[in-house]
């Protein structure tokens, strides 16, 4: 599913999408007036973000709703999570390293 998050999330329209429907839920119509694409371009894009499961799509009558499914980024957000927490914890290690260092070159001076 990762790689449906991250193909969802390369394109750039798509990105604006997301945020535009980021607090709240909007007709694809209202979408679609943003963009100067067709409004079939937008419901492809639309229909990729729901495939990915990155927003989800009410129906009432013939209106389709957007919003945003925060749950869809969880996994895309704990992969990325493994990247930064590994720099991390070098950071930690590299400033502690310099720490020691910085301690023995004071021992040794006295």
């Amino acid at each position: 599913m990762i790689e449906k998050v991250i193909h969802a999330i390369t394109e750039p329209r798509r990105r604006d999408i997301l945020y535009l429907v980021r607090n709240e839920e909007m007709t694809s119509s209202a979408i679609a007036s943003h963009f100067d694409i067709s409004a079939p371009a937008i419901s492809q894009h639309l229909k990729v973000l729901e495939e990915s499961g990155l927003v989800v799509v009410r129906r009432a009558g013939t209106k389709r709703y957007y919003s945003i499914r925060r749950e869809g980024f969880a996994e895309l957000k704990q992969y990325i999570d493994r990247f930064w927490d590994d720099s991390l914890m070098r950071l930690k290690e590299a400033a502690e390293e310099e720490e020691r260092r910085q301690k023995q070159r004071e021992s040794d001076s006295k």
